[in-house]
């Protein structure tokens, strides 16, 4: 509405001042037209009632005095030129300060002599005003071309254009009200037409999948808000009906997730168990002087597997607390030569910088850290001639660092970011919980863990962690 009043006044207007200009040159052509039919009627009475012959050379005697009286009379200044366009006579005084006035062009004499009506206008434009003036020929009786009057005409537009001015300046003010009228009608017409739109939505906007929605309820609706809104209301019932489902499979997700977590957890201490086991049953002599304390030896780590087993399967019953969190004060180096006695392979090697090394840990989370890491690295030795495991464990101001470095296979570059994600793995087995759960563990004490690796050439996995966790006290008060 605004845009049609805007272009409404813009055609308007110039409509006006084009019908206007329009006006005003019919107007100056028929004006131009009436003096000059009236000058001639007057030149044919004066040639009527001379008594001089109607020739070029007695027109300067026969208008030595008329001319000023028909100027006069008629308010219409004119000029009398030979054939040849010489000056004989001008109804203005002292003409001879107009030395251009004395002789007409040679454009103009020719113009009037090819033209059909025996009649030539002429137009010019000076400093903005507009100048016409028209030639025709001065016959005698016998309509023989005695002589050309020139009869010149200034175009004086003040008047019209002032009123122009004044049409336009009331034409804007009463386009302005128009437009503020129109805009008061586009504002209300628009709250009415979108009052159900903003409800809408409103309605929208307010759409949580975790909470229950509500359904839009408007009277009086039109056909297309209507089936807007009916839409909608179906969407909601359709949303709820897929939140439960998706609440239902969510939790079916959780729980097989939690399951596959649970039995890998189960399944790394069964390993070393059974490797243990038979190495035990390899190289049992009764008769060894040291058979009780191997026999200590390979009780200590049977025991050790079977207390990581029993805190998973009492952490089962809660999910969110596995496995459960322990800062106890221990030896770090001891921890993880302990955690490597397991593992009979002889490439595995351990390096230490000092004989001890205290923090605050999970002794049984610890422990999976290490065998974890061990165990990958152990089956990255596929095929390889020369395998070789070191694991060193460093004092780094208040921080623990624990690397696990191989000369195996290596991990591709496009892997290298997934290998923590929960379910990824490159092997034909497992199910690449391990390394998810190895950098949540860490994580949980404020560590990190990175991984850099080339294939072909071998892979060192660098856990960094503090010495001293804080209490819970300090932990709540941090959150």
């Amino acid at each position: 509405m605004i845009l049609l009043v805007l272009i409404a006044s813009i055609l308007i207007s110039g409509v006006t001042i084009y019908q206007y200009r329009e006006t005003l040159k019919d107007y100056h052509a028929h004006r131009l037209e009436r003096k000059e039919e009236q000058v001639k009627q007057s030149v044919q009475n004066t040639l009527k009632n001379t008594t001089y012959a109607l020739t070029t050379e007695n027109l300067h005697l026969i208008f030595k005095d008329d001319i000023y009286e028909i100027a006069d009379v008629l308010n219409a200044p004119f000029n009398i030129y030979d054939l040849e366009g010489q000056l004989i006579k001008s109804s203005r005084p002292r003409f001879e300060i107009d030395p251009q006035s004395n002789c007409l062009d040679t454009e103009v004499l020719n113009n009037l002599a090819m033209s059909v009506t025996r009649r030539y206008l002429e137009k010019t434009s000076t400093a903005g005003d507009k100048y016409q003036a028209s030639y025709t020929y001065i016959n005698d009786k016998k309509f023989k071309p005695i002589g050309i009057l020139n009869l010149p005409y200034y175009e004086n537009n003040a008047l019209n254009d002032m009123e122009l001015r004044q049409s336009l300046m009331q034409l804007g003010w009463v386009y302005f009200l128009m437009l503020l009228i129109a805009i008061g009608l586009a504002y209300f017409i628009t709250k009415y037409i979108t009052r159900s739109l903003h409800t809408v939505s409103d309605m929208m906007f307010k759409t949580d999948l975790t909470k229950r929605n509500k359904k839009i309820i408007i009277d009086d609706l039109d056909t297309e808000i209507g089936k807007l809104v009916a839409a909608y209301n179906a969407m909601i019932d359709e949303l709820e009906q897929s939140a439960v489902k998706l609440a239902r499979s969510e939790r079916e997700q959780a729980w097989r997730e939690m399951a596959k977590q649970v039995a890998h957890e189960i399944k790394n201490p069964l390993t070393p168990m059974r490797l243990s086991v038979q190495s035990f049953q390899r190289r049992f002599d009764p008769t060894d002087p040291d058979i009780k304390k191997k026999v200590d030896e390979y009780s200590n780590t049977l025991i050790q597997q079977i207390d990581t087993m029993s805190s998973i399967a009492s952490a089962f019953s809660n999910f969110a607390k596995m496995p459960a969190q322990q800062n106890e004060t221990l030896d770090v180096v001891k921890i993880v030569r302990l955690a490597l006695d397991i593992f009979n392979e002889p490439y595995i090697h351990f390096i230490s910088d000092e004989d001890e090394i205290i923090a605050k840990w999970d002794r049984t989370q610890l422990i999976r850290v290490v065998t974890n890491l061990v165990k990958n690295a152990t089956q990255a030795m596929i095929d390889q001639p020369s395998p070789r495991i070191l694991v060193t464990v460093a004092s780094e101001g208040d921080n623990v660092k624990i690397s696990v470095a191989d000369n195996g296979i290596g991990i591709a570059d496009e892997f290298t970011e997934k290998i923590f994600e929960p379910k990824f793995t490159t092997k034909s087995s497992g199910m690449g919980l391990g390394l998810g759960m190895v950098k949540n563990m860490v994580e949980t004490y404020n560590g990190s863990i990175n991984v850099t690796s080339q294939p072909g050439k071998g892979t060192v996995f660098t856990v960094i962690f503090p010495k001293n966790q804080p209490d819970e006290d300090t932990k709540k008060a941090i959150t």
